[in-house]
């Protein structure tokens, strides 16, 4: 194992963080605040709870995944596109470095700043509403899991975007749209029968359902289920990784 190249590739994907830190770190979280304003202030004042939590505290987990999910998706696949972009891509590939130590590097950095950010909106959180984490290992855990497995699929996004158009077309045609609609402000079960049915077919609805049980112990499916298909997902993502560098696919002419 190159922990040297790993580090050095971590480093530079972590610097460049502290370098657009407004865009990174604060522009997430005031619009994370600004969802807390709108949303505990207009919605809450009509819904004051959602099976026994207060509407503002429910909304938590939520946002703290919305967040996490399209900030794993943009850092990952950015920070592998603009190598790509710039031609030091192939720098990077006839180095004597593996392809895992590459997906280390990347992958780990764009995952540590999910992280962080998620941690900061957690904390930003309790400046609206009292919150009490019931099973902190497995918020941690799910924090985790969710940050590598879509900073993985981010990755994947860069490899295949061929332009800076396609890096924001999945995250915002799809991942966002995928997060509001999985329950992030409500639970799947206010629903009618027929879309409870519609939405377990979403599968941002499993992540922020155990990441809702970490924090309050009620859940739309259970955790068991949440972890196996946020486990399932994470191995799709390294076996379609696998099959890029097995192949070459996009990152050679």
């Amino acid at each position: 194992m190159n922990f040297g190249a790993v580090q050095a590739i971590y480093k530079f994907e972590m610097a460049r963080t502290w370098r657009t830190l407004l865009q990174s770190i604060v522009s997430p979280v005031v619009s994370t605040s600004l969802y807390f304003v709108v949303f505990g202030a207009a919605i809450g004042s009509r819904i004051t709870e959602v099976e026994g939590v207060s509407y503002g505290t429910f909304i938590v987990p939520g946002l703290i995944m919305l967040s996490v999910l399209t900030q794993s998706i943009t850092n990952a696949s950015f920070g592998i596109y603009f190598p790509k972009f710039i031609g030091t891509i192939y720098e990077i590939l006839s180095a004597p470095v593996s392809y895992f130590e590459i997906i280390m590097g990347y992958v780990g950095a764009a995952a540590t700043k999910s992280i962080i950010l998620g941690l900061i909106i957690l904390a930003t959180a309790g400046l609206f509403v009292p919150l009490h984490i019931h099973h902190p290992i497995w918020m941690l855990t799910f924090l985790v899991l969710t940050s590598v497995t879509f900073s993985l699929f981010g990755f994947i996004i860069g490899i295949w975007a061929d332009g800076f158009e396609k890096l924001q077309m999945i995250p915002m045609l799809i991942i966002t749209p995928l997060t509001f609609l999985g329950g992030s402000f409500y639970s799947i079960n206010m629903l009618p029968p027929a879309w409870q049915t519609a939405a377990l077919f979403n599968p941002v609805v499993y992540l922020i359902s155990g990441f809702r049980w970490s924090f309050y112990e009620i859940s739309d499916v259970s955790l068991s289920v949440s972890i196996g298909m946020t486990v399932g997902f994470l191995v799709i993502c390294m076996l379609v990784v696998w099959w890029i560098f097995r192949t070459g696919y996009r990152l050679r002419n």
